[in-house]
């Protein structure tokens, strides 16, 4: 299986403009620029589009490896914060966090907190990524 994406940039780095768009049609010349990526302006940025593909990826590793178990999730809530740093005289992505809230009839504690991080090293998106991933995972009841 192979996905694509794509992004078209246009300018200088601090005025210039962009757009990502993907190969289903979820994004279709979503912009994107220095002002979406380190201001607060309207619009996306690569950090933000890793850290939902990354809550995607490892919300379905969980609800495959919850199911291996015999467990099926009422709901798998995943957000990925993603730390962009200045590292040398570029930046680098340095860290994701994960956090998870789930509620997983029938799952204890130990079981749940083995699974997802299970799920946050297996996930493809994981696997690929070469930063810090941490995950703060809470069972809801």
């Amino acid at each position: 299986m192979k996905k694509t994406a794509s992004a078209v940039w246009q300018g200088d780095l601090k005025s210039g403009k962009g757009t990502i768009s993907t190969q289903s049609g979820a994004l279709k010349d979503n912009p994107y620029g220095f002002n979406t990526r380190f201001e607060e302006a309207p619009g996306t940025n690569p950090e933000e589009l890793i850290g939902a593909a990354h809550a995607g990826c490892f919300s379905m590793a969980l609800s495959m490896m919850l199911g291996q178990a015999g467990l099926t999730a009422e709901r798998i809530e995943t957000s990925a914060e993603v730390t962009l740093d200045k590292v040398g005289e570029g930046f680098s992505i340095t860290a994701i966090a994960l956090t998870l809230k789930a509620k997983v009839p029938g799952a204890d504690e130990n079981q749940f907190q083995q699974i997802a991080n299970q799920a946050k090293e297996g996930c493809p998106v994981s696997k690929v990524l070469n930063a810090q991933i941490s995950l703060n995972a809470t069972l809801e009841s």
